[in-house]
């Protein structure tokens, strides 16, 4: 009887600790990478509260601008399927601007957001003289798919985009911009063997990695330690999604990168550390330059400075693409 006690008695609590690690695994799957579930965790967040540093009229200014481009430019659509198993059905938006040009400029969005939410860039992008093409990412707007790739997978169809860009036009020359998840995104594709017509890459608020990111999230929201969350939350995540978050790293991608890069971020970013800019741009063994913005949040860099956010972005950029 003492014998099977023995037995019985660990082999119960070694199911419950799988149980338990598989349950929390799947908690922050849910949370973080499900695409179908509300992320109630933006809502609110201090993190991402607008800063002191944004103008209301410079705010509003621009908005009433993206309205009148939007209005004045609606866009076509372009789908392709994803080089995956998966072959998800991706979605973009397209911009033409003007026949025989090649300059064409990708726009990358954040998490959880789309492409309509980019009309700023894009009408930036324009009114420079540029084609715009601008993808919903995985599980994002109007493509498909049931998961946030956060940049990871992302980028394999960021190759599909280009490609699909010098189909239309063998002699395009291309510029990558992402916000965000978006920078993230267009970093990771920066250590991809990319064609000769990606001339220049802007990325702005991107971060380190999706390890380092979701670890200092974590420890941000719920106080809580990499091990066991972090660990739970990747052996869920490979098996749902079919990735790994230790893999899915812009510093790695960073180190292999060929490609001239401009980083952008406010140096009031408590979501996606302002310290994570000095990582990433000490990585990239390129033509780099760095533009930090005073005062700005999240995301915020373009709202709170957009004079010198666009001086700079046209300055580093025109080096690159004629």
């Amino acid at each position: 009887m003492k014998f099977r006690k023995k037995i019985i008695v660990p082999a119960i609590v070694g199911c419950v600790l799988v149980v338990g690690y598989f349950m929390i695994g799947n908690y922050f799957y849910n949370y973080a990478l499900n695409a179908n579930d509300q992320k109630e965790f933006l809502e609110d967040n201090p993190n991402l509260a607008k800063s002191e540093a944004v103008m209301a009229d410079v705010a509003e200014a621009a908005k009433l601008a993206d309205y009148e481009f939007k209005k004045q430019h609606p866009p076509s659509t372009m789908s392709i399927f994803s080089n995956d198993q998966l072959e998800l059905k991706l979605q973009a938006d397209i911009y033409q601007n003007g026949e025989g040009n090649p300059k064409w400029a990708i726009i990358t969005h954040g998490y959880t957001s789309n492409a309509a939410a980019m009309t700023r860039w894009v009408r930036n992008f324009h009114e420079q003289g540029y084609n715009v093409l601008a993808p919903d990412l995985r599980g994002h707007g109007n493509s498909e798919g049931d998961y946030i790739g956060m940049g990871w997978h992302d980028r394999l169809d960021m190759l599909a985009w280009i490609d699909e860009i010098i189909k239309m036009d063998p002699d395009a020359q291309i510029v990558l911009f992402g916000i965000s998840m978006g920078g993230a995104t267009v970093m990771m594709t920066a250590g991809e063997e990319l064609p000769p017509n990606v001339k220049v890459i802007v990325e702005d608020c991107g971060y380190t990695s999706v390890s380092g990111v979701f670890i200092y999230q974590l420890d941000d929201l719920f106080g809580l330690p990499e091990f066991p969350v972090l660990r739970a939350a990747n052996t869920v995540t490979k098996l749902r999604a079919g990735y790994d978050l230790y893999e899915a790293s812009a510093l790695k991608q960073l180190t292999k990168s060929k490609t001239p890069m401009l980083f952008i971020h406010g140096d009031n970013d408590t979501f996606v550390p302002y310290t994570m800019l000095d990582e990433l741009y000490e990585a990239a063994p390129v033509e780099k330059e760095k533009l930090i913005i005073p005062g700005a949040g999240h995301g915020e860099a373009e709202i709170v400075d957009p004079e010198l956010y666009w001086n700079t972005i046209w300055n580093f950029v025109s080096n690159y693409i004629d």
